[in-house]
């Protein structure tokens, strides 16, 4: 190499300034806590608005009730709505209600009265697609809803799971006999009927064919069914169909016409015949 020769010159590297660092991924977390923490104040709201909205249903539709019944200001009365409230006041229908109280007027005698509704509309008329009820009476209340029954000796009354009591007496040639009688409570077309089912002369068990044979035609007294129509206590729009003993109370079914609430026709108590 002569040392003519020339070479190009390179620019010493410039060690003052450090080389670019790869840029830095930002950390997801951030993002994510804070799309929980919406969320989470979202459903927050969600539960608080459903605890507003249920409590506002619930104690409309126990308003109502006491309005409606003409109960005292301060009558317990629960109501339940199941499921969630509001998709249900969206779609203007209610799922499922229950109402219960105690003590309630029913026609000319007072019960505990629960009540079970479904399909309650909540816009236009009020009507459900079905509605059922119980009412349990206990024993005055009963003999007060058979006061009215020609020839029944409610004085007599008793309640024994599954029947209803009874005691009488039988006179023939002069003698008074005691019969005690165990009416097996049933429903025919709306109606109750109590139907003899075990029969008791002076104390011994007897059967119906065996009092007959000894008191004639004036065993047909207590032999006979009593049917109680009770239509002409309750709305047109209710119908007894089922009861039965359950220890001291007599528990009453009823099905319940859905137009009820927007039907006055309903809502006057029906009759009985002649």
């Amino acid at each position: 190499m002569s040392t003519g020769d020339t070479y190009p010159t390179q620019p010493l590297p410039d060690w003052s300034t450090a080389p670019p660092e790869p840029r830095k991924r930002r950390s997801p977390w951030p993002w994510i806590i804070t799309a929980l923490i919406v969320v989470g104040l979202a459903i927050a709201a969600w539960f608080v608005a459903e605890w507003m909205a249920r409590g506002l249903v619930e104690r409309t539709i126990r308003e109502q009730v006491i309005t409606n019944l003409a109960l005292p200001a301060d009558q317990q009365v629960d109501v339940t709505v199941e499921g969630t409230v509001i998709p249900q006041l969206i779609a203007g229908k209610l799922d499922s209600v229950t109402v219960s109280s105690d003590d309630v007027p029913v026609g000319e005698v007072t019960g505990d009265v629960t009540v079970h509704a479904h399909g309650i509309g909540i816009q236009g008329d009020a009507t459900a697609d079905s509605a059922t009820a119980t009412v349990r009476l206990d024993e005055s209340q009963v003999k007060k809803l058979l006061s009215d029954v020609q020839g029944f000796p409610v004085d007599s009354l008793g309640l024994a799971q599954p029947d209803v009591t009874m005691s009488t007496n039988l006179t023939f040639l002069g003698l008074s006999v005691p019969v005690g009688v165990s009416l097996t409570p049933s429903v025919a077309d709306g109606a109750l009927v109590l139907t003899p089912s075990q029969l008791q002369l002076a104390g011994a068990d007897v059967s119906a064919d065996d009092l007959r044979s000894r008191f004639g035609s004036i065993a047909d007294t207590v032999l006979k069914d009593y049917t109680v129509c009770i239509a002409q206590y309750i709305p047109a729009g209710i119908t007894l169909t089922g009861v039965e003993v359950e220890g001291q109370d007599v528990v009453a079914d009823v099905d319940i016409d859905g137009r009820i609430v927007s039907d006055p026709a309903l809502q006057q108590n029906g009759t009985c015949p002649a």
